[in-house]
């Protein structure tokens, strides 16, 4: 075991803040879904699928910020290194990974946003009136509105993907080829 060079506290932060919000709201999407279909079904009311489209989009707001929070960090501050015994394709894949998940963390919210711009219904940050979502300058219409919501709602099985392969990859690398790249990432372990 040697002394693991590890990200900083920040980038430590963020990573981990922005995990638990990418999977929850995949999982929070799917839900909305649901009560989408229990709206037209009648066993729904309609404030509660309101409250929850506002609750996705004010988190979905917020991954967009710290998103691009963690980019300029990330474009800022020199990462550790990759191990030294590490294979080209592993530095390839694991490059490509991390870039892919940038590419899902900020175009995710944009295609929500564009969305939620392009329909008619109003929404609101934190279910509060007083705080309406602004509008993107897109036009208000039906077809942009369900092109741009299906791709946006195309993109969790791409996160639930790379969530695997990036957490696969991390438990390789701790466990199999003991090159700690795990520790880096959690501060509690040991490398």
């Amino acid at each position: 075991m040697t002394d693991t060079p590890r990200y900083t506290a920040v980038a430590i932060t963020l990573h981990w803040i922005l995990a638990v919000l990418l999977l929850g709201m995949v999982f929070f999407g799917w839900y909305m879904e649901d009560l989408r279909e229990g709206l037209f079904a009648g066993t729904v009311p309609l404030e509660e699928v309101q409250q929850a489209y506002n609750l996705h989009k004010t988190t979905g707001m917020a991954i967009l910020v710290l998103s691009l929070i963690r980019l300029a960090w990330r474009l800022t501050h020199k990462t550790p290194g990759m191990p030294e015994g590490m294979k080209p394709w592993e530095k390839l894949a694991a490059h490509a990974v991390h870039w892919a998940f940038y590419v899902l963390m900020i175009g995710m919210p944009i295609m929500g946003w564009i969305s939620a711009s392009a329909s008619e219904l109003p929404s609101f940050l934190f279910n509060n009136p007083d705080m309406p979502l602004p509008r993107l300058p897109v036009p208000q219409s039906e077809s942009l509105h369900e092109v741009s919501g299906s791709i946006h709602g195309a993109g969790g099985w791409p996160i639930l993907i790379l969530f695997g392969l990036h957490a696969a990859a991390a438990l390789k690398h701790q466990f199999f080829d003991r090159d700690w790249l795990l520790a880096r990432m959690i501060p509690v372990l040991k490398g």
